[in-house]
């Protein structure tokens, strides 16, 4: 199925939830993670930001981000900083069910987050767009999310050569503007939650990888034969597009009924903004920072 085919893109997953705060609530993800092996949650950082900030055990929760958040120039990009390290904590706490503040949270090449410690076999994924905050947890594969305020207006003509195959840039061409700029978002979105899910962020060309739709409206991943992959896009809070990426681990069944975790997804090339062409990977106008943000 190409990608204007006329269908509109069936989750293939519920739509995220919506934590207001540290509090919660955080029943739903736990039964959700429990129940699937993943969770994505959505919240803003204004629902966070007072009691992050008045948290007397900040500083531990923020663990190697510290003098990052402090040093940070902007305030507005330290506060963005602060409330989306500690919403991922407290999102893989809750799906763990122990402490946030028993989680070191590093970063890989290519910017993806992991947890180390108790959430050493926990996938995690971050993005952030505008106040909107989306992190997903998975102990069953890797995990990535992406998202994006759903009026972004971008520029097809100018992005196409980056973003599409040529299946995909024939296909959108030929749909009217405001259906075809929705669409472009979408599809960017997708590949945005592919390469994080990968590891890869914004050093893998988007125009390698493409989409379809199957019969159900659901997208899906162009070669991928036996189905690995799972994908879904939701609009939350009426104005936002997050899109979730999902690869179903192969590894032996360990005792308590899950998957061992994979070897990885193959190597990570080195930082780069070319491509083996030479083609530079175009960021998205607007962007703030690039790979898992």
């Amino acid at each position: 199925m190409d990608v204007a085919s006329g269908r509109t893109p069936g989750p293939a997953f519920p739509p995220p939830l919506h934590v207001s705060g540290p509090d919660g609530p955080w029943e739903e993800v736990q039964e959700r993670f429990e129940r699937t092996g993943r969770a994505v949650v959505h919240s803003t950082w204004g629902e966070w930001l007072t009691p992050a900030l008045l948290d007397p055990g900040l500083r531990t929760l923020l663990g190697r981000d510290w003098p990052r958040y402090r040093q940070h120039p902007a305030p507005a990009g330290r506060l963005t900083l602060a409330v989306s390290r500690v919403v991922l904590k407290h999102t893989a706490a809750a799906a763990l069910q122990v402490p946030a503040e028993r989680f070191d949270l590093a970063g890989l090449p290519g910017g993806r987050p992991v947890l180390r410690g108790l959430g050493a076999d926990l996938r995690v994924s971050l993005s952030h767009t505008d106040e909107l905050i989306v992190v997903g947890v998975s102990r069953a594969g890797p995990v990535g999310v992406d998202a994006e305020p759903a009026g972004r207006r971008i520029s097809f003509e100018a992005l196409r050569a980056h973003v599409c195959t040529a299946e995909e840039a024939a296909s959108l061409a030929a749909l009217p503007e405001g259906e075809r700029t929705e669409r472009f978002l979408r599809l960017w979105t997708l590949k945005e939650a592919y390469t994080k899910a990968l590891g890869h962020g914004m050093r893998r060309r988007f125009s390698a990888v493409g989409f379809g739709w199957d019969a159900s409206g659901a997208a899906r991943l162009v070669g991928d034969a036996a189905g690995e992959w799972a994908f879904a896009t939701h609009l939350v809070q009426g104005r936002f597009l997050v899109s979730e990426a999902h690869r179903q681990d192969t590894g032996p069944v360990v005792p308590d009924g899950t998957r061992a975790p994979s070897a990885g997804c193959g190597p990570v090339r080195p930082p780069s903004a070319e491509t083996a062409q030479g083609t530079r990977v175009l960021a998205f106008p607007g962007r703030r920072d690039r790979g898992q943000r």
